[in-house]
């Protein structure tokens, strides 16, 4: 049997090991998962948020645990790490209280001798692929929409944060749950793509790289099963002249450089009006320059590693490109010991000087670096967020409401903000365009996508 390891980032040790589901495993589970749809399509949706609200309880009271766990997962400093379960139980709620309205029958109007209306119907077993950089909140956005809709789930997790979906399983079955609904399946990438050509599963929820959804589409080609795709993103911030530069700095350089720059839709490129270029990037370096990049299980660390080493080469990568054709580092590596090639751990950096000929500027970084350029006006600005292969989010920073809602309408983005970045509102629809994505999750919305429309048109006897 295949054994995966979880290396830790932290120091490089065999944090988790654990046995990949073979074969039998693989039908047994689908097996379940067939069965305990049929009865739990029939559950209330009552029951079904009151199973799923148990389920939110279970993890809170486990918060500090989890949140050890997760540094040591994927890295993320211990004094944040936290944070996820809080956003976990927010999505997670909301999705719940959305529920009843978003699936009940649309009522069409009276027309003599015929009852007429559409019914949301649950599409059967849905199959979540979720990753390591927010492993909780990426997993909720599908997971209790989908059995708040009546489907079961299984849930394949990275093989970098196996633990989150062993509590998530543990967390079920303590809310009662009946069994199949929930399950998790440790899997190859191999056993994965035939999990998804199996013809008992209905849907694919697929969270990575543009790589990987790419072999979702093509292993889910002919089967006619609805597909979500959060994929890449080189998300992008424009600073007018016009704003409060402290705060612009702070919230832009947050959005950044959290969790070490490996958020999908953090900030990785800015371009600021000329008028204010200078004293932006002055106070932006001076805002990077107070990170702490070091062991993430200290609580005074604030920066913490990568992933894995490769993930850091592959930046380092990046800025040294970058460099070599004429950006400017305004970061001292040498400031920050760790940050050694070979090592997951890297040093913040900010570059100016940069064009979107750089990889940097146009590859998705993943990682605590991000370019500045200056633009000369709003047009200027809308032409450079909108070029790139991507559209998660982008954000405008600015006094001017009208103007702000005015430029992000001109954004080609699945979310656009003004005065913040970096954030996901679960009443919203979380989508993207381009290489970024397709499909919603969340909101009132994301429930198409987990259900079909089913019509009734019954005349009376």
């Amino acid at each position: 049997m295949a054994i995966q390891q979880t290396i830790s980032p932290v120091d490089g040790s065999v944090y988790v090991e654990r046995e990949q589901a073979d074969a039998a495993a693989i039908e047994a589970a689908l097996t379940r998962a067939v069965t305990a749809q049929q009865a739990w399509r029939e559950t209330a949706i009552s029951e079904r948020a009151s199973v799923c609200l148990r389920m939110v309880e279970a993890i809170v009271a486990r918060r500090d645990v989890l949140a050890e766990e997760l540094t040591w997962q994927m890295g993320r400093p211990i004094a944040a790490a936290a944070g996820e379960i809080g956003g976990f139980e927010g999505r997670a709620r909301t999705m719940v209280a959305l529920a009843e309205k978003a699936l009940s029958p649309i009522r069409l109007a009276d027309k003599p001798g015929f009852t007429r209306y559409i019914t949301r119907e649950p599409l059967g077993v849905s199959l979540i692929v979720a990753p390591w950089n927010f492993p909780f909140m990426t997993a909720v956005n599908t997971l209790v929409p989908s059995i708040m809709a009546g489907n079961t789930v299984i849930l394949k997790h990275s093989a970098q944060t196996p633990l989150c979906a062993e509590r998530l399983q543990e967390a079920f079955d303590e809310s009662g749950l009946p069994e199949g609904v929930f399950q998790y399946l440790h899997l190859s990438h191999d056993d994965t793509e035939a999990l998804i050509r199996d013809p008992r599963i209905h849907h694919v929820s697929f969270t990575g790289s543009v790589a990987g959804g790419e072999r979702v589409e093509r292993n889910a080609a002919g089967r006619f099963i609805t597909t979500g795709l959060e994929l890449g993103g080189k998300d992008p911030a424009y600073i007018r002249a016009d704003v409060d530069l402290d705060e612009a700095v702070a919230g832009v350089m947050d959005g950044a450089f959290f969790n070490s720059g490996q958020s999908c839709c953090g900030i990785e490129r800015i371009y600021v009006q000329q008028d204010i270029f200078d004293a932006f990037v002055a106070r932006a370096a001076a805002w990077v320059k107070q990170l702490r990049l070091g062991n993430p299980t200290d609580p005074a660390t604030t920066l913490g590693p990568l992933v894995k080493p490769a993930a850091a080469d592959f930046v380092r990568g990046q800025i040294e490109d970058a460099v070599a054709a004429g950006a400017k580092a305004w970061i001292d590596p040498g400031d920050y010991p760790l940050s050694t090639p070979g090592s997951a751990y890297l040093a913040p950096q900010l570059l100016t000087g940069v064009d979107h000929s750089m990889r940097v500027m146009t590859e998705e970084s993943f990682g605590p670096v991000v370019g500045i350029m200056p633009v000369a006006d709003d047009d200027e600005a809308v032409a450079l967020m909108n070029d790139s292969a991507f559209g998660l989010t982008a954000a405008v920073f600015t006094r001017d409401r009208v103007a702000g809602e005015s430029i992000a309408r001109r954004l080609e983005a699945g979310t656009v903000f003004t005065n913040r970045c970096d954030y996901l509102d679960p009443e919203l629809a979380w989508t993207g365009v381009k290489q970024s994505g397709r499909g919603c999750s969340l909101s009132r919305l994301g429930y198409e996508t987990l259900t079909r429309p089913k019509s009734f048109h019954l005349k009376h006897a």
